[in-house]
């Protein structure tokens, strides 16, 4: 599979990562699904450490034991929890993250994370000292780079005028194109990558069909989205721009058409859905006027800038 940059690092990803957090809790099936994710082609693993409270941090170490100078391994700190109890809070300082990263190597079985994120943030959080502590983390060698995952702007511009971050990890989508009008440029002009996540939108983006759709979604929708709206775009995007190809392999090619973006992150509960999302990765490449096609059917809604 074709590999893009992580801004400035060395770290090449596959174009398509694994959303690790979606392996679930049984170890036999969260192993090979892992597993398989790298057998087809997938570098890249997204982790937290809040994830099943470190479950799945330690699945992920279990999987990429033997093949560890192969795998660009990410994760995540920031949220605080104690294992067994309910629940978790914002913890950002230094002392914590540097604590945590303890932990994270421990779960993962690994002496070095290759990209380290903050797991959210806000403009509240003493972000110098965020910055010192992943600063700190790099010298020692325990983490190779940094960067965040926050869909808030002007944390975003504190972190890319302050540090030397090297991703922001976000929600990108058809159906969520607020990074578009000012973030991605903003982030490639100061050449740091996006990492996507929700490419396909809660599945909204997939074959699955639309009537299938939680009652939640049918009766709030998705974003800016009414249901009725949903039905609409999905049925255009189908007829127009999905004639020989999935939903799926359009929704995850867009993501990829911007150079902004180095990886985009799927989720897997299933072998099916791994080969699904490697094969939309190596389907040809949209053109410009499929962009614009898929542009013209959708809202391009804007962040609150005041976040």
């Amino acid at each position: 599979m074709e590999k893009r940059r992580i801004g400035t690092s060395d770290l090449y990803v596959s174009k398509i990562g694994l959303g690790c957090m979606s392996v679930g809790t049984e170890e036999k099936k969260a192993l090979q699904l892992i597993e398989s994710a790298l057998d087809m082609g997938i570098n890249y693993l997204d982790t937290a450490d809040l994830y099943d409270q470190g479950l799945n941090e330690e699945f992920v170490g279990k999987a990429i034991k033997q093949k560890r100078q192969e795998i660009i391994l990410a994760t995540k700190v920031g949220n605080r929890f104690e294992e067994g109890k309910k629940g978790w809070s914002w913890d950002p300082s230094k002392k914590y993250i540097k604590s945590a990263v303890k932990d994270s190597l421990r779960r993962l079985q690994t002496d070095y994370i290759d990209l380290y994120q903050l797991h959210g943030g806000t403009l509240e959080d003493p972000i110098d000292e965020t910055i010192e502590a992943f600063e700190e983390l790099k010298q020692e060698g325990v983490i190779r780079y940094y960067g965040i995952s926050s869909i808030r702007p002007n944390v975003i511009r504190e972190f890319v005028t302050k540090s030397s971050i090297v991703s922001v990890m976000m929600q990108y989508s058809i159906l969520d194109r607020r990074p578009e009008e000012q973030i991605l440029p903003y982030l490639n002009d100061h050449q740091i990558s996006v990492v996507a996540r929700g490419p396909v939108a809660k599945g909204i983006l997939t074959n699955r069909p639309l009537e299938n759709a939680s009652q939640s979604m049918k009766q709030n929708g998705y974003l800016d989205y009414a249901f009725e709206e949903l039905e609409t775009v999905i049925s255009s995007l189908k007829s127009d721009l999905a004639v020989d190809r999935s939903l799926t392999q359009v929704a995850l090619q867009y993501c990829l058409f911007d150079e902004t973006v180095a990886s985009v992150v799927a989720g897997a509960s299933s072998l099916e859905q791994i080969k699904n999302n490697v094969a939309a990765a190596n389907s040809t490449p949209l053109t410009a006027e499929q962009v614009q096609k898929i542009r013209d059917l959708t809202k391009a809604s804007i962040y609150d800038q005041h976040r």
